[in-house]
């Protein structure tokens, strides 16, 4: 049962169900999104949380990007809380529908309710139990979810513009991306609260050769799909150099006496012992090993539209999570390097450079207490995020820029998201509600 000024758990979930429910499905094509979903969305939102809307000044942001403004107390030191309301198409085959939003075995299923939409309900449910109340916090609150999330659109650009415009000049932002994640790592029973105090940079090249094409009964050596072939694998092969940044070194240091015990002398000393972890998080499999280098993968292929035609030209398409410590530049100078081969042209379609790393002081802090109160069996601590989110462009009007979701999730929760099966408890849900209240709550005068 809810204790009073708390989330009520049959009402928050019946919102997280509703929005749920509407396939907000963002797409680079902006002729091929579904503009009435997300008119939809943007409706209803407003029908679940009448007295956020009341309350609170909004101002749209892009097409459907939308951005609150709480006043609280002082405005010297306002905080900005970020989700999204995108989502990526459906695929895979689904226990229960994709944006059935059904509640089955004590979970919500559906596309979003860990990616972003169960973020950005636990937010207005937060919002909305405390001007019920009659609460006004500390600082000013200003509440940012973008429209565009999932295929690097503008909305986040345009509210920090926004924000920028107004001079606001944020004392923390909070996005999504950690989370009180069980199965962290082999041999650590405790959940691990990852709060992410940077994320790799996101690029994107195409490598294309050019060539003659022809028919395909007279191929010459090395033509078009040949010499992109032996780029692949040259790349495959040849990896950027480890590293081990400072977050990652704080994360192991406090997982150390919760994991086993053989390792326990490692992880407390991962800073002097760093090669040595380096190794091991190399040698332990590729989700450990993405979080001490740069990594390349290959995404996309294409060559000749049909079998008796020799490629005039073929690509290969290279998604690159570009590591902190490491640039765009070296990641050019990489791959033409190991490339090796002048036919190869190497284009960027898209680039990111890492972003800075936030301070691990009061702001971090006061998230850190704050999972300490509510997942009291958990360990908090700060990681290097894998995946790109909206608050990358936060880092121009603002240093200290986190992500952290407050719901526990399982390993096969995370490998959900942008997959099938995609699901949320609703404890954790409610949980998370708690934890947002609690944190607009502690927010310091």
């Amino acid at each position: 049962m809810s204790l009073p000024g708390e989330p009520t758990t049959s009402r928050a979930v019946a919102k997280l169900q509703a929005l749920v429910r509407i396939p907000t499905v963002s797409d680079r094509d902006p002729a091929k999104v579904d503009v009435q979903a997300f008119d939809d969305f943007v409706t209803e939102l407003a029908v679940q949380f009448p007295v956020l809307h009341d309350t609170l000044e909004l101002t749209r942001v892009d097409s459907h990007g939308l951005l609150f403004h709480w006043p609280g107390a002082s405005a010297e030191r306002p905080v900005v809380l970020m989700a999204h309301l995108d989502v990526v198409p459906v695929e895979g085959t689904w226990q229960h529908p994709a944006f059935g939003g059904d509640v089955v075995d004590g979970h919500i299923w559906g596309r979003g309710t860990l990616d972003d939409k169960g973020s950005l309900v636990g937010i207005c449910e937060a919002v909305e139990t405390l001007l019920e109340r009659g609460f006004t916090p500390a600082q000013d609150v200003w509440l940012s979810f973008g429209c565009n999330e999932e295929v690097s659109g503008t909305s986040a650009v345009l509210a920090v513009e926004e924000l920028a415009r107004r001079g606001v000049r944020p004392w923390f932002v909070l996005d999504e991306g950690g989370a009180v994640a069980s199965e962290a790592f082999p041999g650590v029973k405790a959940p691990i609260g990852v709060i992410g105090l940077t994320e790799k940079g996101v690029t994107s090249l195409e490598l294309r050769v050019e060539g003659r094409g022809g028919h395909a009964s007279t191929p010459t050596p090395m033509g078009p799909t040949a010499r992109i072939a032996r780029a692949i694998v040259r790349l495959d092969r040849a990896p950027m150099a480890p590293r081990t940044p400072s977050p990652t070194i704080e994360l192991f240091r406090r997982m150390a006496p919760h994991g086993p015990l053989p390792l326990r002398p490692v992880f407390a000393n991962a800073a002097r012992l760093k090669p040595l972890l380096t190794r091991a998080l190399l040698a332990a499999g590729p989700e450990t090993s993405a979080m001490t280098r740069t990594t390349f993968a290959v995404t996309t292929l294409s060559g000749s539209p049909a079998l008796n035609v020799i490629a005039a030209t073929a690509r290969a398409g290279v998604n690159i999570r570009i590591m902190v410590g490491d640039t765009v530049a070296d990641v050019l100078e990489h791959v033409r390097t190991v490339v090796a081969d002048d036919q190869v042209e190497v284009d960027v379609v898209e680039r990111n450079e890492p972003s800075p790393v936030s301070p691990m002081d009061e702001a971090f802090e006061l998230l850190e207490a704050t999972i300490g109160e509510v997942f009291p069996d958990a360990v908090a601590a700060p990681y290097v995020m894998m995946a790109a989110t909206d608050s990358r462009f936060f880092t121009e009007i603002c240093e200290r820029v986190y992500r952290f979701a407050p719901f526990r999730m399982t390993k096969a929760q995370r490998q959900a998201i942008h997959s099938y099966d995609e699901h949320l408890g609703v404890d954790a849900f409610v949980d998370g509600v708690r934890w947002y209240q609690r944190l607009i709550e502690r927010i310091p005068a």
